[in-house]
């Protein structure tokens, strides 16, 4: 039994055509990761408040989301912020309130960051509730996405060696109580 050459060329063609298509649709993750940070700058907040490494995420009708990352991580701004795998909470015009997975280290203890707002109209800061304590930082750091770290590499240390580091030569703290 002959094959004609005719019907495999075609089928080739379609295969070629077919694999062609399917190379050049996005992927969900792309397309929800990038949806994800649009979502927050539309709601008047800067992108940079959840880091790159967003696998997924839901926001329903009332404004209740949860973000999943691709694993916990941390991300250095002015603090060390870190995020578990999953982030939940009620995102409004202008704020985030009844959040849950993002923390946020001072010395050498780690807070839950319970809101985040930002003025209306926007003034250049953004605010973060933890706990009693409201902290108001500049909102550029918050304007870029930053990539996540896997661990604190050192800022433990880092933090306990300035604490125990002994002073400077004499002449110099002398200086430091004459101005």
């Amino acid at each position: 039994m002959a094959s004609h050459p005719k019907s495999h060329f075609g089928l080739t063609l379609l295969s070629i055509c077919f694999i062609f298509f399917i190379s050049n649709l996005p992927s969900l993750s792309d397309s929800q990761t990038s949806r994800v940070y649009d979502i927050l700058q539309r709601f008047g907040l800067p992108s940079g408040l959840l880091p790159d490494s967003v696998s997924s995420y839901t926001l329903s009708d009332d404004g209740g989301f949860v973000v999943v990352l691709g694993k916990p991580c941390y991300v250095k701004f002015d603090y060390l912020v870190y995020y578990e795998k999953t982030i939940t909470g009620k995102l409004s015009y202008g704020s985030i309130t009844d959040l849950k997975g993002i923390q946020v280290q001072r010395l050498f203890l780690w807070f839950d960051v319970d809101e985040i707002r930002v003025d209306l109209p926007p003034s250049g800061h953004i605010y973060f509730q933890v706990g009693i304590i409201n902290k108001k930082l500049d909102i550029d750091q918050f304007k870029t996405i930053h990539s996540c770290r896997d661990g604190v590499s050192g800022s433990c240390f880092g933090s306990l060696k300035r604490v125990l580091q002994l002073p400077g030569p004499v002449d110099e703290i002398q200086m430091l109580i004459t101005e």
